[in-house]
């Protein structure tokens, strides 16, 4: 994926790893839609439009794709973790969390995907985590919406690859993001995973594992 000079959208961009996301895009030479649910809350910079974007939303999904109809590159980075349990946490806190982390993914994949086919080229970063692969009590519900996310990704590649269009799967463990404020476990630094995820994807990856916490959870799958 050529970033310079490519058409982004990255969702979740008001805040953590998606605003990240629209600095350094722009300082690597995209211009950037930055969506959100409430765009009031993005930062004023050169180079980025702010968009309306609620991924739970159909509707909402849908505007967005015609309002950004040249979208060459999009991050689906929008995510809640609401820390539920399975066995015995609030249902519709674990329905919210699949309905963002998987089916709002899913969404705008949906909604992203066919002009890039038509267009022949264009790429997705999905964002999962760590927790794809591995349990953490008290998380089970963003751990499963994860891990739905990681497969989701793997698909469409699959799906997309020889229709001209990259996927490009990006994994981390704990980054130091208002999502893990509440905890004082090590942290990774936002601006040095993200470098990373748009490295691998100038570079042609297909997969990004942002740390040793996360490349240690994928190895412990085939153990």
């Amino acid at each position: 994926m050529q970033i310079a000079g490519a058409t982004a959208l990255v969702t979740g961009a008001n805040r953590g790893l998606g605003a990240e996301f629209t600095r350094q895009l722009v300082a690597r030479g995209a211009r950037v839609y930055a969506a959100a649910r409430r765009p009031e809350t993005l930062e004023e910079a050169p180079g980025v439009t702010p968009l309306t974007l609620d991924v739970t939303d159909p509707a909402s999904v849908a505007a967005a794709a015609k309002a950004a109809p040249d979208v060459d590159l999009v991050v689906n980075n929008a995510g809640i973790a609401r820390m539920t349990t399975l066995v015995d946490g609030d249902l519709d806190d674990i329905r919210a969390e699949m309905e963002t982390n998987f089916f709002g993914s899913l969404s705008v994949v949906r909604a992203f995907a066919p002009a890039m086919v038509e267009r022949g080229s264009g790429a997705f970063v999905q964002v999962v985590s760590a927790l794809s692969w591995v349990p953490f009590v008290g998380a089970g519900g963003y751990g499963a919406s994860k891990a739905a996310a990681w497969m989701l990704g793997e698909s469409v590649r699959a799906e997309l690859v020889e229709r001209g269009v990259e996927v490009l799967t990006f994994a981390l463990a704990a980054t130091d993001t208002d999502m893990m404020a509440f905890s004082d476990v090590p942290k990774n630094d936002p601006a040095v995973v993200v470098a990373a995820a748009l490295d691998g994807l100038a570079a042609g990856a297909w997969e990004v594992l942002a740390d040793d916490d996360t490349r240690g959870a994928k190895r412990s799958v085939a153990g």
